[in-house]
């Protein structure tokens, strides 16, 4: 039974009558509706080591219907995130959350202890996906991480060239953009990190 069918006409005792109980579609062809999209929450430098260093693989997962939000240690000019889709958030926000996948500049992982901390404590509990690009991040009791790299979309090229002239780089875009992924992998219908090698 599907919503055309309803409602449905029933004979009883020689005598039509409408049923009006509410219409049900079989559980089998009921799409599964997410509650919330995934959530990837970015810790960066500043805006030009965010839009560098993941800026294509960011606008990919926001065009894949990812919630992507992006702290920095050094607040600036957030017009080039604006471009790629993503939303600047407060560094509070970030460790108020758990989200389904995290991605740190390594460089903010020596430098600041409560950011290398929550990213160990997340690789440990093996429920985020963990994403790591710059400076090489060991976990205190583990291993650097598996090489990883992003192909960016023809769209992500473009709206990356355009972010980075937005945070005063260069807009000549790579093809890739490289990471370390730690534990867990969030298995999509299309995975956008594929291992080197």
């Amino acid at each position: 039974m599907t919503f055309t069918d309803c409602p449905e006409t029933v004979t009883l005792g020689g005598v039509h009558e409408i049923d009006e109980r509410p219409c049900e579609t079989p559980r089998s062809r009921q799409r599964a509706s997410r509650l919330a999209p995934y959530q990837l929450d970015v810790i960066g430098v500043h805006v030009a080591d965010v839009v560098h260093s993941a800026g294509g693989w960011l606008f990919d997962r926001v065009m894949a219907g990812w919630n992507v939000r992006v702290a920095l240690a050094d607040a600036g000019d957030v017009a080039a995130l604006k471009i790629l889709g993503v939303q600047a958030v407060s560094m509070a926000a970030v460790f108020g959350a758990t989200p389904a996948a995290l991605a740190v500049a390594g460089a903010v992982c020596s430098a600041d202890d409560r950011i290398s901390d929550a990213l160990a404590a997340s690789v440990r509990s093996a429920r985020t996906e963990v994403t790591v690009w710059g400076d090489v991040w060991v976990p205190s009791a583990g291993r650097p991480g598996d090489e990883v790299r992003h192909e960016l979309s023809s769209a992500a090229r473009v709206f990356k060239a355009q972010a980075a002239l937005a945070a005063g780089l260069d807009p000549d875009v790579a093809a890739y953009e490289a990471f370390r992924s730690y534990g867990l992998s969030i298995t999509t219908e299309y995975p956008d990190l594929q291992p080197v090698g």
